[in-house]
């Protein structure tokens, strides 16, 4: 095997088991720092042995295997760890990993599972803690569930490397600090710090849906790698509705990605776009989570509404199919449990979209005195929208222009510009 194909194999694991091979070695030393550092540890033998003795059957347990290897040795030298010794020798006794470090033999992945659901979930927790700012959850999490490098979080979210790196140090340290336990929380604890790990997820896709700031419109890999990331936790939390409500969302707002860019790059609105162009698997898979939400029972979160507000543009196979008025009735129940003002800007939208301009404009306009809005160019965005369609393009003009003045996307800033430009004077 040549080096490149190696390093091509090793990238590929490292994706796909990072977060696990992480958690395993965080539940034994108790150190999220000393756990990458080890499992970095364990990449860099990948890559200098596998060129010669070949991938091995397990790949991923190779990886855990040469990790916690190298763990027994750092916890030797290490005074202060030592007690968590007799823990990790029994587990490399019993997984008779000798025969992986060797070289490619086959090894039994099933030996490799134990505790694995339990150590992803605590891992999570920890990397979404509310301690952290939400700046260094996403930055951790994309680190250490995503298994993306430093400069990919920067490129992903348009900052420094060092800012990055910087970010994710101060994280490790705050939770050292703060002596953060590596553990799933205790049931009176679970269900709000839950909130912050699904709160993570959805900065994480909403990111690569509307990207705030640059050049493109959208960054698929973030939205495809925060699915990813709901999909696992669905899989350790299997009871949860808004888990499944939270995966639903994402599946079916993913199945829209090809549509929503044209060939410029230029964003393309949802009652313009091209539903055959909409991912029908996606949208199965998210029809699926939110039915399986829905039976769990109990009465519907935040996520599972807004996943069946999605499902609404889902199945309708033309724009003008589209049910605006149970769009406009959840997010009315929507408002009622996350009474912000996004959601009441929202529901102005679909109020006007089912009952027309006027009245969606008589909810929008008191929101302008809304100071956590001050800065938000969506709302501009859809006054400018409601007075263009209430035939007053003047003020429609100064709306987009405004719009167009707060919005840090170029692509967005372009759409909005050429809208001012269209509109014409008043009679």
């Amino acid at each position: 095997m040549t080096v490149p194909d190696a390093a091509r194999a090793v990238d590929t694991v490292w994706r796909l088991e990072s977060a696990r091979i992480i958690a395993g070695l965080a539940r034994v030393v108790r150190d999220i720092d000393l756990a990458e550092d080890l499992a970095q540890d364990a990449l860099v033998a990948a890559l200098r042995q596998w060129p010669e003795s070949g991938i091995p059957a397990n790949p991923g347990a190779w990886l855990m295997a040469t990790a916690r290897h190298r763990a027994i040795d750092r916890l030797r030298r290490d005074e202060r760890l030592r007690r968590n010794i007799g823990q990790l020798g029994h587990e490399l006794e019993v997984r008779q990993e000798a025969a992986v470090i060797d070289g490619p033999a086959e090894f039994d992945a099933a030996t490799d599972d134990d505790f694995v659901p339990d150590d992803l979930l605590r891992l999570m927790f920890v990397a979404c803690h509310p301690v952290l700012s939400t700046e260094s959850r996403v930055a951790l999490t994309l680190r250490l569930l995503g298994g993306l490098t430093t400069d990919e979080i920067a490129r992903a979210f348009l900052a420094a490397e060092p800012a990055i790196a910087q970010r994710i140090v101060r994280a490790k340290r705050t939770l050292a600090s703060k002596q953060v336990p590596f553990e799933v929380p205790p049931a009176g604890e679970r269900a709000e710090r839950m909130g912050s790990v699904l709160e993570v997820i959805y900065l994480i896709f909403n990111e690569g849906y509307t990207a705030t700031a640059g050049e493109n419109w959208a960054r698929p890999e973030l939205c495809y790698e925060a699915l990813r990331i709901g999909r696992m936790l669905a899989e350790l939390s299997p009871a949860n509705p808004e888990v499944h409500g939270l995966v639903a969302l994402m599946e079916i707002q993913s199945s829209r990605l090809r549509a929503r860019v044209g060939p410029a790059g230029e964003p393309v609105p949802l009652l313009e776009q091209n539903r055959g162009n909409w991912d029908q698997l996606l949208i199965r898979r998210g029809f699926a989570a939110l039915l399986r939400a829905e039976q769990l029972g109990g009465p519907p979160g935040s996520y599972v509404l807004q996943a069946a507000i999605a499902a609404c543009h889902a199945r309708a196979r033309a724009a003008d199919e589209t049910d605006w008025e149970r769009i406009a009735a959840l997010y009315e129940v929507l408002a009622v449990i996350e009474p912000t003002p996004v959601v009441e800007l929202n529901h102005a939208v679909a109020v006007a979209m089912a009952f027309g301009p006027a009245r969606g404009l008589e909810l929008v306009d008191p929101l302008t005195s809304r100071p956590e809005l001050r800065g938000y160019h969506l709302l501009p965005t859809v006054r400018g929208d409601l007075l263009a369609r209430l035939g007053r393009p003047a003020e429609a003009r100064e709306e987009f222009e405004r719009a167009a003045a707060l919005t840090r996307n170029g692509q967005e800033r372009s759409v909005l510009l050429r809208r001012a430009a269209g509109c014409k004077s008043d009679p």
